[in-house]
């Protein structure tokens, strides 16, 4: 071969390998465009063609907790439940929402669901009442805090002595110094928590709704271990007209102004333990070493003796305008109580109360026990 013809023959294999190179670039190109363009729309473009759905089939597998929250909506609902890899896409959860003939309306809470459930499994699951976790606690007016730490730890299933460490400083959660301890600074409610919520978070929660009480109510900062304190002792002694309220926190307040003692059973049954009773003994009632007894110790006691609501703190800051100086019950079942002015008008109806509970016990009743 002559150099011309060698020459000829170099460029001819020069273009070749260029060409070969272009395809091959260009291959690549696609190749990696391809590769790119089916990561991002691949499901999508599978859908389309009805190679692949948008939804998982089945009941799912594993277990898997969804919170709904207050406020939340369907499309909320949709994207949890695929973030947390309960059905495949939001947009078959959504899509199966709308095509329902009635609104789908959700319960605040937690739920047990599964993994990789279809959208139809999902909704079933949601709207069945046992798969909700119930984590409600309710705590009413009066109960001690001992009392409803102890409700709360059993529904929680979390150990009573948890609480009652995370207790131990009440100024941890913010309750004022002066305070001898939780007692009074627990709102009585019904709670919702959650799964993850702890003692430390559980107790918080409800002296943040005690702290929120007292802002409604207007009681001004520094004087809560005083409002809190009479608000528990008429919220233990009153009965279930709330008229009466206002009318019992005037006798304490009137009994305090003139000097006299409170002489309230049921501050005596608190500091003996006995958070279940109003009722004491002689003995009892003459021991000056219990500090919430009111019989032998004069003012209010050392600190709140239940936890109060909002009838019983309104009444601790609004009383009743009136003279009284005593209050007792004479029918224990109606709740009915004789406000007196004088020791002579007050005997009278303790002696009523004791006719009341001589023909209750004849009867087998045992309120007067």
């Amino acid at each position: 071969m002559n150099a011309r013809a060698r020459e000829g023959a170099s460029r001819t294999g020069r273009r070749v390998l260029i060409t070969l190179l272009v395809l091959l670039l260009l291959l690549g190109g696609l190749a990696g465009a391809g590769a790119y363009l089916w990561s991002h729309y691949g499901d999508g473009i599978s859908q389309a063609l009805g190679w692949t759905s948008d939804d998982y089939e089945g009941e799912g597998h594993g277990d898997v907790l969804i919170t709904i929250t207050s406020g939340e909506i369907g499309s909320d609902v949709a994207d949890s439940l695929a973030e947390a890899g309960v059905v495949k896409t939001p947009e078959a959860f959504y899509e199966l929402l709308l095509a329902q003939d009635d609104e789908v309306e959700f319960q605040v809470g937690t739920y047990q669901m599964r993994l990789e459930m279809s959208a139809q499994a999902a909704l079933d699951a949601l709207r069945d009442p046992e798969n909700r976790m119930d984590y409600t606690v309710t705590i009413p007016e009066g109960m001690s805090a001992k009392d409803a730490l102890a409700r709360t730890a059993e529904v929680m299933e979390i150990p009573l002595a948890d609480f009652e460490a995370a207790v131990a400083d009440p100024a941890a959660f913010g309750v004022p110094a002066e305070f001898p301890s939780i007692e009074g600074f627990l709102f009585p409610a019904t709670y919702t928590f959650e799964p993850g919520d702890t003692a430390q978070t559980i107790v918080q929660q409800m002296v943040d709704r005690m702290r929120q009480a007292l802002q409604e109510h207007g009681v001004p900062a520094g004087d809560e271990w005083r409002v809190l304190t009479l608000a528990s002792v008429v919220q233990r002694e009153a009965g279930a007209d709330l008229d009466d309220f206002p009318k019992i926190a005037r006798v304490f307040l009137n009994r305090i102004d003139q000097g006299m003692l409170l002489q309230s059973d049921a501050t005596v049954a608190y500091g003996t333990g006995n958070t279940d009773t109003v009722w004491t003994t002689e003995e009892e009632r003459a021991d000056a070493s219990n500090l919430y007894n009111t019989y032998a110790n004069p003012g209010l006691p050392v600190g709140p003796i239940g936890l109060p609501g909002d009838v019983a703190i309104d009444a601790a800051i609004h009383p009743a305008d009136g003279p009284w100086l005593y209050f007792v019950p004479i029918d224990l079942e109606t709740g009915e109580t004789v406000f007196s002015e004088t020791i002579e008008e007050h005997d009278a109806a303790v002696e009523q109360l004791a006719q009341w509970c001589t023909t209750h016990r004849e009867a087998g009743g045992t309120r007067c026990d």
